[in-house]
């Protein structure tokens, strides 16, 4: 028997159970034969103080150092490395982009308003007709999400933690103060089970018999296209709207497009749709020069979320030695660290973060 069972080995639960590691034995389990198959494997890779809620930006920003500074041999390369996000005013967009800019003053590196000029030096394939006004968003960086996620589950093993693959739960129950998960890779038990299965959190809480938290999985699209030919786009920013209906940015010398498409789905292996990807490539048509002619690879992850858009991360109330890790929406890479040492803590002692914590949703339901 181990101290911790984990379910869940993408980013969120690679980052819990390396942080539990240094005080107890971990058993991850994994359902696919690769840990990160699903969200994580399908991420943006962006980190942004500017996104999110201000409980996700809280999470984000507390993540900074150890993603800036990982522990000696963690990864063999940066974690993050410069980018920036250049926000555009769409039609109309003029409230929306004073808000966003004054939310993003208060960022560590604060967001500034530059000029269609300023904003053509960053990307020369802006239409200067639809730039309007434009802001840089500085301190946004690109994440190594392999190597972040890697250096999580190396880090698992080499303290002595182990991290099971094809081991789908069946069952998941408690008795006499133990979880015993029934796998497809056998029975596994510890005191103390968190549950990190991402779009499938509210599933395996089910099979817990404990009450789910009303996770919502949402498809996002994204596909690959080339720049212009003889054109260098390495050093662009992340290129948006404020009203978040599309991104690009550039990705292993292609240009990643997103219609930033927020679709509600059941958990699933998100698959995207021929639509979505129509929409982006016509939406950066719109906004750009660029005209693209065919789409290398296509793909779609999903963003889960709960109706306040704020992760769920702590003990659940009813359920002794159950912790949630859930609801990241789409923040669970540039979030992990944080987010995986509030989850350790919850598991290790049964603290909660009022501001994270499950019974906050609850709580909210009963006030209503």
């Amino acid at each position: 028997m181990r101290d911790f069972l984990i379910v869940g080995g993408g980013v969120a639960g690679a980052c819990a159970g390396f942080f539990l590691a240094e005080s107890g034995t971990v058993t991850l389990l994994e359902a696919e034969r690769v840990p990160g198959h699903h969200s994580t494997g399908r991420s943006a890779a962006l980190f942004s103080e500017y996104f999110g809620n201000p409980p996700v930006r809280a999470l984000t920003t507390a993540s900074r150092a150890f993603l800036a500074a990982p522990p000696p041999g963690f990864a063999a390369t940066p974690l993050l490395t410069p980018r920036g996000v250049l926000a555009l005013c769409p039609p109309g967009g003029e409230g929306l982009f004073d808000e966003v800019l004054a939310e993003g003053r208060r960022a560590p590196a604060p967001a500034v308003e530059i000029d269609a000029a300023e904003a053509l030096t960053h990307c020369p394939v802006l239409r200067p007709n639809r730039i309007g006004r434009a802001m840089l968003k500085p301190g946004a960086m690109d994440i190594d999400v392999d190597a972040l996620h890697q250096g999580f589950l190396r880090g698992i093993r080499a303290r002595g933690g182990q991290v099971v693959t094809s081991a789908r739960v069946r069952a998941l129950s408690r008795t006499g103060g133990v979880w015993r998960a029934v796998t497809d890779a056998g029975e596994h038990a510890a005191p103390t089970v968190v549950n990190a299965a991402g779009a499938w959190a509210d599933e395996v809480a089910g099979l817990a018999g404990v009450r789910p938290v009303g996770l919502r999985p949402l498809r996002r699209t994204a596909f690959l296209v080339d720049p212009p030919a003889g054109t260098d786009a390495a050093s662009w920013p992340m290129v948006t709207d404020v009203a978040d209906t599309y991104y690009f940015k550039p990705e292993s010398g292609r240009l990643l497009v997103s219609p930033a498409d927020a679709t509600p789905v059941p958990p699933c292996d998100a698959r995207p749709d021929d639509l979505d990807v129509a929409v982006g490539v016509r939406r950066v048509e719109e906004a750009t020069t660029l005209t693209i002619r065919s789409v290398r690879h296509a793909w779609a992850g999903l963003r889960s979320v709960v109706a306040d858009g704020t992760p769920v991360i702590g003990p659940d109330p009813g359920a002794p030695g159950f912790v949630w890790l859930a609801a990241l929406g789409g923040h669970g890479v540039q979030t992990s660290p944080a987010a995986g040492r509030i989850a350790a803590a919850a598991a290790e002692s049964g603290a909660a973060d009022p501001a994270y914590a499950p019974g906050r949703l609850w709580n909210d339901l009963e006030r209503l």
